[in-house]
């Protein structure tokens, strides 16, 4: 019986208060190399899904068997052992706060890529007469409200702190090696590919000796954070010291400058930090490659595990469910987000919770990044991500953009209001004819849509290219068998 596979709570996922997963009852016997085994789990149906822009996503893989009385009971169990897991804070290693007086408030003077108020501390947002006040009760240290095409910013708060960033560097790590390896490409994992990660480091699975497909490991990478098939993918890039000397030149490349690469997991390390900003720049560039996009709005999928001998003695290797830990997908414990398509979230002790989110409601695609909610609440980053998100739909014609996302290159450090952090002068908005010289991706973006679980070539781009950064047509993709 295929049952959903989660890790133990870590330090370095979303876990305990974030954790979309109910626990077993039953412990970890053994750690894998760098983590705890994983556990198995149960997996929560959302209460009924609105309709929206895209299609609702089972919970459960349809391979899975309908559950019985008895499985009615054991979740019954497992509900009461997630609001005790949800009232409590989650296991953690004793956490570096030898810097705390130094990042407790933001610095006076910040980068101003993207414009010169995105350079200031505290909020930032221009209101037109008639336009809807910003939500009460934000909490994030920092966050972000962008138009994903546009590049404008709608409104930010402390845009470019630069702050822990925790598993939404995975969007960076994804961006710069994602499309050096084939999907189809086979690898038997070694020990040593294993090696180095953090301890409690949040897990998919993968075990030495046996082999996965490029695709399998994505799918780890995406929907559970795996920093197991991260340490997997670095080494076939070549090494984690080749893959975070890549991402870093891959972060100023996109002119994301906040942001200090130690390890390609997001794993709590001194001097990792990023900004809302630049989380931001990392999902809008990977949203543009289909693969990308094809895992970020996954919401449950089959993950190969290890062979086991049949009945006939032959063996046959098994597989298990795995559910994206991105809540606002899944419907766990907050309501699916209308329109919703990704990115990624995150969470370790020294960042707490951090996330990217995309969202299309009629024509306008909007990015929202929530870094480290202050309030403790549970699926607070969530929360907080949807409400900036339905107050982006309502106000993005009633605001004076505070700045934009600036498109890679030299070039795109002249396109934000004002003057940006070179010191040149330049345009309003973010110019979107992209060309294979500013990022390497080849010309002009095609539309593609992913529907039913397969990639589907829809349309050429139709909108003006001289002003706008095209999104591809987001549509959410459904459990993989």
């Amino acid at each position: 019986m295929a049952q959903l596979q989660t890790p133990k709570a870590s330090r370095n996922q979303e876990m305990g208060r974030l954790s979309f997963m109910v626990s077993s009852m039953s412990t970890p016997t053994g750690r894998t190399s760098g983590g705890y085994a994983p556990r198995k789990a149960v997996a929560m149906s959302p209460g009924g899904s609105k309709a929206g822009t895209f299609t609702g996503v089972p919970m459960i893989s349809s391979s899975a068997p309908k559950r019985g009385s008895a499985a009615s009971l054991t979740t019954a169990a497992a509900l009461l052992l997630a609001a005790l897991l949800a009232a409590a804070p989650a296991h953690a290693a004793p956490a570096d706060r030898s810097d705390d007086k130094d990042t407790a408030k933001p610095p006076a003077q910040m980068s101003v890529v993207g414009g010169k108020r995105l350079g200031r501390p505290g909020t930032q947002v221009s209101l037109k007469a008639g336009a809807p006040a910003l939500p009460k009760g934000l909490s994030g240290r920092s966050w972000l409200v962008a138009d994903a095409e546009s590049g404008d910013v709608l409104a930010a708060h402390n845009a470019h702190w630069k702050l822990p960033p925790a598993s939404t560097l995975k969007m960076l790590f994804a961006d710069t090696v994602l499309p050096k390896l084939p999907k189809d490409r086979e690898h038997k994992v070694a020990l040593s590919d294993l090696e180095g990660m953090g301890a409690g480091s949040s897990l998919v699975g993968v075990k030495e000796n046996l082999t996965y497909t490029v695709h399998d490991l994505w799918l780890g990478v995406f929907l559970r954070s795996g920093n197991d098939a991260v340490h997997v993918l670095s080494a076939m890039n070549g090494g984690k010291a080749k893959t975070v000397q890549e991402m870093q030149a891959h972060a100023e490349q996109l002119n994301a400058l906040d942001t200090h690469v130690v390890t390609p997991d997001g794993y709590d390390e001194k001097g990792q930090v990023s900004s809302a900003y630049d989380l931001t720049l990392f999902a809008r560039s990977g949203l543009q490659k289909a693969d990308f996009r094809e895992y970020c709005s996954t919401a449950t999928a089959q993950f190969p595990g290890e062979y086991k001998k049949d009945k006939k003695g032959h063996k046959k290797r098994e597989s298990f469910a795995i559910q994206n830990t991105n809540r606002l997908l899944t419907g766990f414990q907050v309501p699916q987000y209308k329109g919703i398509a990704g990115v990624k979230n995150g969470y370790t002790t020294n960042a707490g919770s951090t996330f990217t989110g995309v969202a299309q409601r009629g024509d306008r695609v909007l990015l929202v990044t929530v870094m480290n909610p202050q309030k403790q609440a549970a699926s607070e980053v969530y929360k907080e991500t949807a409400k900036l998100f339905d107050w982006g739909f309502e106000a993005a014609d009633s605001v004076e953009p505070v700045g934009t996302l600036v498109r890679p290159g030299p070039k795109g450090l002249a396109s934000g209001p004002g003057v940006d952090h070179a010191g040149q002068k330049s345009h309003k908005h973010a110019q979107a004819a992209v060309s294979a010289g500013d990022d390497g991706s080849g010309g002009r973006w095609t539309a593609v849509g992913l529907t039913g679980g397969s990639l589907v070539l829809l349309a050429a781009v139709a909108y003006a290219v001289h002003r706008r950064w095209p999104l591809p047509e987001l549509v959410r993709r459904r459990s993989r068998g």
